[in-house]
């Protein structure tokens, strides 16, 4: 039977739940609940991964934002998909196992695997100063746009830009997350976090190191820009925390998503 996507009866059923990452922790219980593997120290892991139809764990999605809540629990350790392990690690508290098979997990759990915790070089993975494909040096003339935006970044201002098309608006839009004072590492994982949980990083990547520019076309929904849906997800500002949110053409979006942009 494959893996579901959605779990519907776990209880407590007034909570709505889904996500493949409790494939992992619910194959564990079954083999511990039908005595066929002896675990003592279940208690003390987190266990999250999508397992497919050969064992083998796939990589889920807000990885980092559990881990950061796993950790404040007091949990000694935690057992994700090695495509997670880097991102996991950045929470920098419980141990991290980062394994590519059910095997692999029972085996750690059992304490017959020689298996290390993720070990990760904070200092080499955050950089402060990412690399942006575009820089704000590089525009010439637009002396009085350059200062505008420029008090706008240092005092985190909204900026409202008019003129006729092809007068560089959004050229220089794409450019002010380069002036933007450099992430903090507090910043960098608030960023990240929101991301993970959009599915946005890409694989093994820990940290967004760069501010984000977000620009949604103006027919986006209401949902689609601040958040929310059948099933919630973040929305283009929640994306944009700590960089950029450009609304090209802002009188073309509907009234409605403009009202809940300002509210």
């Amino acid at each position: 039977m494959a893996a579901p996507t959605r779990h519907r009866n776990l209880a407590p059923a007034h909570i709505r739940k889904e996500g493949s990452a409790f494939d992992l922790p619910i194959a564990v219980g079954t083999l511990v609940a039908s005595s066929q593997i002896e675990v003592p120290r279940l208690d003390d892991f987190a266990l999250l991964g999508e397992l497919s139809l050969s064992g083998a764990l796939r990589p889920v999605h807000g990885i980092l934002s559990m881990a950061v809540a796993l950790h404040q629990r007091g949990l000694y350790g935690m057992i994700v998909p090695q495509q997670n392990g880097r991102e996991a690690a950045m929470a920098n508290g419980a141990l991290i196992y980062a394994v590519s098979s059910l095997n692999e997990a029972i085996e750690i759990l059992e304490g017959s695997a020689r298996l290390p915790p993720y070990a990760l070089d904070m200092a080499e993975v955050f950089q402060p100063q990412g690399e942006y494909a575009v820089d704000f040096a590089d525009v010439r003339g637009q002396e009085q746009a350059k200062r505008s935006l420029e008090v706008a970044a240092a005092g985190s201002h909204n900026l409202l830009m008019i003129g006729p098309p092809g007068s560089g608006k959004t050229m220089l839009a794409r450019r002010v997350s380069t002036i933007l004072p450099d992430f903090t590492l507090d910043e960098a994982l608030d960023t990240t976090k929101i991301h993970s949980v959009a599915g946005m990083l890409s694989s093994g990547q820990a940290l967004v190191t760069t501010r984000p520019f977000r620009a949604p076309h103006h027919t986006i929904s209401d949902a689609g820009l601040i958040g929310g849906g059948a099933y919630p997800r973040p929305g283009e500002v929640s994306l944009s925390h700590h960089g950029v949110l450009f609304l090209d053409e802002l009188p073309e979006f509907r009234q409605h998503v403009i009202e809940a942009t300002i509210q």
